[in-house]
């Protein structure tokens, strides 16, 4: 039973997380129509905005307005100076924003150097739950990211701003003609995305390594959570996040993490293979 218990908390993390991870990426990608290859390393300038952060002394809640603050300066300079010419050509999104992509990481590197930096604990310990000890920082994490979730959800459906995007989306010529500025809407998204990812990086900075590369991982995996549950819908991003998460940390406790990713792969190949649109997708 203790068994179970603890691999059912471990799927409810690993599934949360990387929902957490996804979202940024959902947002630009499913509502905007850019593949932001960028998104992996958004991710990691808010891991590395907690190295900072506790490199200078202060407490790790600073290391949230900092990366956000960080995310939204380098966004908004991508949205403007890359992003903003091409919406409406995907292709062209992935090749620029990869660009990107490599000019940020290698920025890293020679700021921080490629040697992986070391990131305190924050909530050190366990809670006793369903009769077994499971790490604190956790199950915190796992509670931050249902309150993240719902507030963004309430926001998208009953604010003023949701519901221009949503207009957007739907017709953007029909949108910019009742007077909806849609490139001041679209450039918002963006930097709601990409700062989504950078308090992704911040939360999950104590449980994994900080180094210039840690993007690479996040932004394949995130793109297989789209894959498989579809673009455009929370629902989606929840399902895609389970089966990716789900699968993964079930074949790589029966064999191990290589066979885990290889099943994920495969997975991703059968679903663009026989269901493109994903499990569920907006219409």
């Amino acid at each position: 039973m203790e068994v179970f218990v603890t691999f059912l908390l471990n799927l409810i993390y690993i599934s949360a997380t990387l929902a957490l991870i996804a979202l940024g990426l959902a947002m630009v990608f499913g509502l905007l129509g850019v593949m932001n290859m960028a998104h992996g390393e958004f991710v990691m300038l808010g891991a590395y905005s907690v190295y900072v952060v506790q490199l200078a002394g202060q407490h790790f809640l600073w290391a949230i307005p900092v990366a956000i603050v960080i995310c939204v300066m380098v966004g908004w300079l991508m949205e403007w100076l890359v992003v903003r010419h091409l919406y409406s050509r995907p292709f062209d999104t992935l090749l620029a924003t990869w660009g990107v992509a490599i000019l940020i990481r290698k920025g890293v590197e020679v700021i921080f150097t490629r040697d992986y930096k070391s990131v305190n604990q924050v909530m050190p310990g366990t809670i006793d739950l369903l009769g077994v000890s499971y790490p604190a920082y956790r199950l915190l994490l796992v509670a931050l990211i249902i309150v993240l979730f719902v507030a963004l959800f309430t926001w998208y459906q009953k604010s003023k701003a949701g519901l221009k995007i949503r207009a957007m989306v739907q017709g953007p010529e029909l949108a910019a003609a009742v007077g909806i500025d849609t490139a001041r809407l679209s450039r918002l998204t963006f930097i709601i995305g990409v700062s989504t990812a950078g308090l992704a990086g911040v939360l999950l900075a104590p449980l994994v390594r900080v180094e210039p590369y840690i993007g690479l991982d996040y932004l394949m995996s995130s793109f297989f959570i789209l894959i498989v549950g579809g673009l455009g819908t929370l629902e989606g991003l929840l399902i895609g996040s389970t089966v990716i998460g789900g699968t993964d940390a079930i074949v790589s406790t029966v064999f191990d993490k290589t066979a885990g990713y290889m099943s994920v792969l495969l997975i991703s190949i059968l679903f663009l293979w026989l269901r493109p649109d994903g499990i569920f997708y907006r219409r």
